[in-house]
C-alpha cells in the first residue's frame, strides 16, 4: 500500500537514487526515490520490489546507498524500504531527536505512512542500534530482526579507555563524535581525511567513487556534518534506554552478521545479551562494511533468515 500522492514528493539532489553512482544495472527500473512527510520529519526513502515489507537501516557515516548492491536481489522477494535516517542524506536534519528511541519512532512513522503495519528489519552499524530499539520498543511491529557489525552502548560491555591499538583504531571515533562542536571545527574542510580514515577500515577497499560520494554528501552541507555526529552526542539517552530495554528480552528471531576481519562474532555476542533466539553468520574475508565488501554473502544470509517471513 502506498500513501497518497499529496504526502510524497520527488527529491532533488545527488542523494536520490537516479543520481547515485555505481548502481547495479537496472536499479532505477525497480526502485523509486521519494520524500515522505510523516509530520514530525520529512524523510527520504528509496523503495521497490514485491512481497512483504523489509526495512533496511543504514549505518554511520552512510545513507540508504550502503544497501544498493543488496537491494535488487531482495526486491525479488520483498517490498524493500531503504530510508535516510534523521540527520543524513536527503532526510530532515533537526537539532534534536537522535536517541535511538526517537530514531526508531521515525521509522515506525515512515512505515505507517507507507501502509505497513508489520515488517522485517535489517540494520548495519548504527542501524543495528536503531533496529534493536525498534524491535524492543515496538514489538508488535517487527517480525524478524537482522543486524550487522556493531557493538551496542548500554548493552555491550564498555571497552577500556586504554585498550590495544586495534581496538583504539576501531572505536576512538565514539568519543570524538560525542564532542560538542569542536569535532565540526576539526573535520570541516577535512572530511576526506576523517571519513576517508573510517572507510579505510574496510578489509576489501571500497571504490574511490563510492567513498567520494559519501564524503561529498557530508562535505557539501554543514547540517549533514552535524547530523553525522548527532546520534553519538545522544548516547547518554540511548544508553539509559538500552539499559531499560535489555530487561525485556527480545523473543523474535534475530540474525547477527559479522565480518571475519571486522567484529566477527561480536554482533551475535552483543545480541545474546538482549535476545533469546540469535543466529550468527561470520563472513570470511569481509571487514566492517560487509554490505559493500561482501554483498552476495550478506544477501544469501538475509534470504535464508527471512524465508519463513516471506512465506
Amino acid at each position: 500500500m502506498l500513501m497518497s500522492s499529496s504526502a510524497a514528493t520527488t527529491p532533488e539532489g545527488p542523494g536520490r537514487d537516479s543520481a547515485a553512482p555505481n548502481l547495479p544495472a537496472g536499479f532505477t527500473d525497480t526502485f523509486t526515490s521519494r520524500h515522505v512527510d510523516t509530520g514530525e520529519l520529512r524523510q527520504h526513502v528509496v523503495t521497490g520490489g514485491d512481497g512483504p515489507p523489509l526495512l533496511l537501516v543504514h549505518g554511520w557515516p552512510q545513507t540508504w546507498y550502503a544497501w544498493r548492491l543488496i537491494m535488487p536481489a531482495l526486491a525479488r522477494d520483498f517490498f524493500v524500504v531503504a530510508p535516510d535516517q534523521r540527520g543524513t542524506g536527503l532526510s530532515g536534519k533537526p537539532e534534536d531527536g537522535y536517541d535511538t528511541g526517537t530514531l526508531a519512532g521515525d521509522l515506525v512513522a515512515l512505515m505507517d505512512a507507507l501502509g505497513h503495519q508489520r515488517f522485517a528489519v535489517a540494520g548495519h552499524d548504527t542501524g543495528m542500534w536503531i533496529g534493536y530499539a525498534l524491535a524492543a520498543d515496538h514489538p508488535g511491529r517487527v517480525d524478524r530482526l537482522a543486524v550487522a557489525e556493531a557493538a551496542m552502548p548500554g548493552v555491550s560491555p564498555s571497552p577500556p579507555l586504554f585498550g590495544g591499538t586495534q581496538a583504539n583504531d576501531r572505536l576512538w571515533h565514539f568519543a570524538f563524535n560525542r564532542l560538542a562542536g569542536v569535532n565540526e571545527q576539526l573535520v570541516a574542510g577535512r572530511e576526506d581525511v576523517y571519513f576517508g580514515f573510517q572507510f579505510a577500515k574496510a578489509a576489501n577497499k571500497l571504490p574511490d567513487a563510492v567513498v567520494r560520494y559519501y564524503v561529498d554528501a557530508l562535505a557539501g552541507d554543514p547540517e549533514a556534518l552535524r547530523g553525522s555526529f548527532a546520534a553519538y552526542r545522544a548516547l547518554d539517552a540511548t544508553i539509559a534506554q538500552n539499559e531499560q530495554r535489555k530487561t525485556r528480552r527480545l523473543t523474535l528471531p534475530v540474525l547477527a552478521i559479522g565480518g571475519a576481519e571486522g567484529i566477527g562474532e561480536g554482533a551475535a555476542n552483543t545480541m545474546r545479551l538482549a535476545a533469546d533466539n540469535v543466529q550468527s553468520v561470520v563472513i570470511p574475508g569481509s571487514g566492517h562494511y560487509c554490505l559493500e565488501e561482501a554483498p552476495g554473502e550478506v544477501t544469501a544470509a538475509l534470504t535464508a533468515f527471512l524465508a519463513p517471513y516471506r512465506g
